[in-house]
Parts: C-alpha cells; sequence; structure tokens
C-alpha cells in the first residue's frame, strides 16, 4: 500500500505555490523552485499531531525523552553516527543555526569560506553579518563536481580564513561526499585551526548507490565541528520550523549555550516538537516511497532532456532532490530569466543565486513533485529551446 500522496497546493498558503508574485513578478507559473515537497506527511506524523491537537491544552511544552532518543536511533541505524542525547541542541532552522554559528565562531571581518555552486543562504550569512567571503569553487567534471583540494588550502591561508561552511550533501550540485573527500578537507581545516559547519540537512535524501557520511564520522574533528540537520527535508516538515545542532565539543556547546541565553531562544514550538520525534520514529517506509518518487522523476526529466537538447549538461544527482541542469550550450546569462520564467513559465532557482561566472546558465529544479509536473516543464523547457539547436 501506497503511503506517499499527492497534494495540489495552490491557494493552501504554501510559499513555493502561492509566493512566486513575491519571488518572480508573476503567480501564474509551475513552481519548481523552493526546496520542500509535494507530497502529505508522513501518516505517523499526522496522526500524532492530530492527537495533540485533540488534547487541545497548548501552554509552555518541554521535549520529551523520546525526542532525542528517536533522532538518536535514527542516526546510528541511517548513518552510523552514535550520537549521544547530551550533544544536542535546537534551532529553529539549519539557515538561522548558520547565522548564530557564523557569530558565534569568528568575529567581524573574520574571512569565511564557501565552495560555490552553493546553497547561497551560506553567503547572505556571511554578508549579513559583516563576514568576509572567501570562495574556493568546486570544479566541474564529466558529470559531476570535484573539490580543489591545493586552491582550498592555499585560500584558508592566504585570506587567514576563520571558518568553514560545508554542504553534505551539496545543494545544488547533488554531490555526496565520499569518506576520503570529507576527510581531506576537514584535515586541511583541522591543521589551520579553521571550525567547520557541516550542513547536513539532506542526509536522508541519497539515490541508489551512495551512502551519506556524516562528516563527524570521518575522523576525530569534534573541537572543530559542528553538525546541522533536520527532518525538514527528509520528511517535509519545514513549516514546524525544528532543527538539530550537534555539539559532541564541550566547549563548543558551551559557548552555543551561552549565545542561545542571550538571544532567549532554547528551544522551538511543541508542533515541531512531536512532527519530527514521530517521523523520527515510524516515517522510514514514507521516505522509501518518496525516495523511488525522486529517482523516478530524475532519471525521466534527464532522458527528455538529453533526447530533445543533446547539448544539455546536467549533473549526476547522488542526493537531494534538486537537479542541476546547465543551459548554456542553448541560453546566454541573460536570456534565462526571459525564456524559462517569459516562455516556459517556470519557477526555479537560478544558477546566478549559487554563484557567479559559468553558474549563470544553470537552473536548479525541485523534483519533490507529482511526474506530470516534471514532464510538463520538461516539454515546456524542449519547446523553447529546440530551434536554438
Amino acid at each position: 500500500m501506497k503511503e506517499v500522496c499527492y497534494k495540489e497546493r495552490r491557494h493552501t498558503d504554501s510559499k513555493k505555490w502561492d509566493a512566486c508574485r513575491e519571488q518572480f513578478g508573476e503567480e501564474e507559473l509551475l513552481p519548481l523552485w523552493v526546496a520542500d515537497m509535494d507530497f502529505e506527511a508522513p501518516a505517523c506524523v499526522r496522526e500524532a499531531l492530530r492527537k495533540y491537537v485533540d488534547f487541545g491544552v497548548f501552554g509552555y511544552y518541554h521535549p520529551s525523552e523520546e525526542y532525542g532518543e528517536a533522532f538518536v536511533r535514527w542516526e546510528a541505524a541511517r548513518h552510523g553516527y552514535q550520537v549521544e542525547k547530551e550533544w544536542l541542541r535546537f534551532s529553529p532552522g539549519v539557515v538561522p543555526a548558520v547565522n548564530w554559528l557564523v557569530q558565534i565562531l569568528t568575529k567581524e571581518e573574520d574571512h569565511v569560506l564557501i565552495m560555490p555552486p552553493v546553497y547561497y543562504p551560506f553567503k547572505d550569512s556571511l554578508i549579513n553579518n559583516h563576514r568576509q567571503v572567501t570562495e574556493s569553487p568546486l570544479i566541474r567534471r564529466e558529470n559531476s563536481y570535484v573539490i580543489d583540494y591545493e586552491d582550498f588550502e592555499r585560500k584558508i591561508e592566504e585570506e587567514d580564513v576563520k571558518l568553514f561552511i560545508l554542504c553534505s550533501p551539496h545543494n545544488p550540485v547533488g554531490r555526496v561526499w565520499k569518506k576520503e573527500e570529507i576527510r581531506r578537507v576537514m584535515d586541511i581545516c583541522k591543521k589551520h585551526g579553521v571550525y567547520v559547519i557541516s550542513d547536513e540537512i539532506h542526509q536522508d535524501l541519497v539515490m541508489k548507490g551512495h551512502s551519506h557520511i556524516p562528516t563527524a564520522t570521518a575522523g576525530d574533528y569534534d573541537e572543530i565541528l559542528v553538525t546541522l540537520t533536520a527532518a525538514t527535508k527528509t520528511f517535509n516538515l519545514a513549516a514546524c520550523q525544528n532543527s538539530i545542532v550537534i555539539l559532541p565539543d564541550p566547549g563548543l556547546r558551551e559557548r552555543y549555550d551561552a549565545y542561545t541565553d542571550r538571544i532567549r531562544i532554547k528551544g522551538g514550538n511543541s508542533f515541531g516538537y512531536v512532527a519530527v520525534q514521530s517521523a523520527y520514529e515510524d516515517g522510514a517506509d514514507w521516505l522509501a516511497e518518496v525516495l523511488e518518487i525522486i529517482e523516478d522523476n530524475y532519471n525521466c526529466l534527464k532522458q527528455m532532456l538529453e533526447e530533445a537538447l543533446p547539448k544539455v549538461w546536467i549533473a549526476q544527482m547522488e542526493g537531494t532532490y534538486l537537479m542541476w541542469i546547465d543551459l548554456g550550450a542553448y541560453l546566454r546569462p541573460e536570456e534565462m530569466e526571459q525564456v524559462i520564467q517569459g516562455k516556459c513559465g517556470l519557477a526555479v532557482d537560478y544558477g546566478s543565486w549559487f554563484g557567479k561566472g559559468e553558474n549563470e546558465t544553470f537552473i536548479r529544479v525541485n523534483l519533490a513533485t507529482k511526474q506530470e509536473n516534471v514532464r510538463l516543464a520538461g516539454e515546456r523547457i524542449i519547446e523553447a529551446l529546440r530551434e536554438r539547436a
């Protein structure tokens, strides 16, 4: 029996579907942009929230012991990471946690390194907090990306980098880093005393043949490492605003606690705790079905585009549900919005959001929707670009 149910979300106060005018200037677009799913949350989540609502008292909430235990069991079973409950802290999202940690671990004008093309709120967190942005771009290979280790270390040395923000799995290029890749960058950071934030929010969204390696399991890095994750992407719970900060090092925990004491944010809303606990306890079968849908959607769109537009370049999607597509053989950077939005009627994340240069002819397409939407997007792109082949 199938657990995953597609939902029509327009006119439901969905950011993805109902905020297109705010983001793109017009409403009637097919939204394949912001990274949430068009699937109903797992039945276990809906039932747990229903019971909580039916109880009817929504006073101050104290998270249960079972909440932390559910996450600890999930990490051990899914990723081989033995987390201790006392290492866990709250944040209302991975992006807020990144901003907090930038303030905790660095001071104004310090250099922080990112590896573009990468999730654009990383760069925003540095600019908005008056830090200097250091970039070590990933290198594009035949159908994927690799890290430029020599450039990575040189930038750390030359610009006295204090913090590195790692995206693992990587958004938008879809890499699931191998253990030796993680170890190599972490060893460089450890050598130079560079703190690391490892954003692992997509840790559970990994395609067949690949395995997510938690950065913390690649070596002895506790003194420099903070891991961020959440059930947000895994179970489509972004509205619950509940994310997890993992701090194995007592000194880093103390600094994080001091900061959250100052801003008086020590926990989140009760609905988030209830939803996340139930998802980690009983959501595995739902997730397995979602992964099948995402992989089928990727293969479908990839085949459509490559057959009709042979010069298209598509990154191999090892993880996430975000497809990274280069249309540079058909479109110039200045044409992207006019064609993709104006002619195709699509709302996507543009490559320029993730980094300038060669990224400006890319689009990032959200595949966590029904296949009819994916096919429609492919048909529109092909129709618009075929005449340019």
